[in-house]
């Protein structure tokens, strides 16, 4: 049985998450690094970790929500027996079998 709450990364996501240690490692090696002066050096190394960090934002927030909202969470648990309990209500498209079979004196 599949289940309803799977879903696929997006590709930025995953793009994100393969750029971020490249960023936090050129980050750690400006902010090291003895090349350039240093109120420069700190300046771009700053950035470029605010990148990095930014960059591993999606799945740090995808893990929160998961955590919160997910299948097995509370309120998963709640959303999916809602919608087994709204499954039973029936849906709109039989209100005209419905009705005939009453015209009919069947139901």
């Amino acid at each position: 049985m599949s289940d309803e709450h799977s879903e696929s990364t997006p590709a930025w996501v995953e793009t994100s998450a393969l750029t971020a240690p490249a960023l936090l490692g050129a980050a750690a090696g400006l902010l090291l690094g003895d090349l350039m002066h240093r109120s420069a050096r700190r300046g771009v190394g700053i950035g470029l970790g605010a990148l990095g960090v930014a960059a591993l934002l999606p799945f740090v927030v995808g893990g929160v929500k998961g955590l919160v909202t997910g299948p097995r969470s509370k309120v998963g648990v709640r959303r999916r027996i809602q919608r087994i309990r709204d499954a039973g209500i029936g849906a709109p498209d039989y209100d005209d079998v419905d009705a005939e079979l009453r015209d009919q004196g069947l139901l």
